[in-house]
């Protein structure tokens, strides 16, 4: 009697894992030793074909830099909708050419998210009644309305399937929420948590055009809540929001941060010539 065959293996793709809200968000951060490298120039056309063909397909983003200081010498962050994608090319990455010479030093997880205590129909239209004078009711009232449903269908998009600007300057850090005997926010009533930070984000508004923050969750991901990436074309933008905010009580009373790294975005054949790889 003979041996039956194994199955043949499947060719399949995997399953995407995609969340049933957000995108997911990848950041890479690297060291890079160039003694590694048998062939500097190879490696380095190779790594900017690879980052140009996670940016054509549809829906995914790549933003690449060259870190400021020591913590790391390069970064990418990774953007689209299949996490089972961004995985595949951080896999991809580490067994490529550049991939010998790539020493990670750190990473981070997270989705992007709406905040739970953004503005509902149900508050603008009592606002619009209380702040405005309009009556409920009122067409003045329904197209007040109904411009406040576009608005935020915009900012949803933006915060769930964000396409970010391209800017000189990213920042990024983790930060949780404290819950420490005496403050802990997650101790505190919606009200109240949605009234703080109600305060806190107009702080971050009035920042528009010169900052960009997109706050990610992290929750169940990663080691802190959330991730926060601030693009700007102006450090000292990124300097005056964070300094600002501190004085928020969000911030002051019941926020703990990771550490802060610093980047230059580049495009990718800009990058490798950065680091001198061409």
């Amino acid at each position: 009697m003979s041996t039956p065959h194994p199955p043949s293996p499947s060719h399949n793709p995997p399953e995407p894992v995609v969340a049933s809200e957000g995108w997911g968000v990848t950041h890479l951060f690297f060291h890079l030793r160039r003694e590694l490298l048998d062939d500097p120039a190879h490696a380095a056309d190779d790594f900017v074909k690879r980052v140009e063909a996670f940016e054509a397909r549809e829906d995914y983003q790549a933003l690449a830099f060259s870190v400021l200081g020591q913590k790391a010498d390069l970064g990418l962050m990774l953007l689209g909708p299949d996490l089972g994608v961004l995985d595949a090319f951080t896999i991809e990455l580490a067994a490529s050419p550049l991939g010998a010479a790539l020493l990670p030093a750190a990473s981070y997880v997270s989705l992007t998210a709406l905040s739970e205590y953004t503005s509902t129909r149900e508050d603008e239209a009592q606002r619009l009644v209380e702040e405005e004078g309009l009556e409920a009711g009122s067409p003045e009232h329904a197209q007040a309305l109904a411009a406040f449903d576009a608005r935020m269908a915009a900012y949803a998009e933006h915060r769930l399937h964000p396409r970010l600007p391209y800017r000189r300057v990213l920042s990024f850090y983790p930060m949780s929420k404290r819950r420490g005997e005496q403050d802990n926010w997650y101790l505190l009533g919606f009200t109240e948590r949605k009234r703080l930070m109600g305060g806190h984000a107009r702080v971050g508004r009035s920042y528009r055009g010169r900052v960009l923050q997109l706050i990610t969750t992290s929750i169940g991901l990663d080691d802190w809540e959330w991730g926060v990436t601030l693009l700007a074309d102006d450090p000292k933008a990124i300097t005056d929001v964070v300094y600002e905010m501190r004085f928020d009580e969000v911030s002051a009373r019941y926020a703990d941060f990771g550490p802060f790294v610093t980047g230059l975005i580049l495009k990718p054949g800009e990058l490798i010539s950065r680091l001198s790889l061409r």
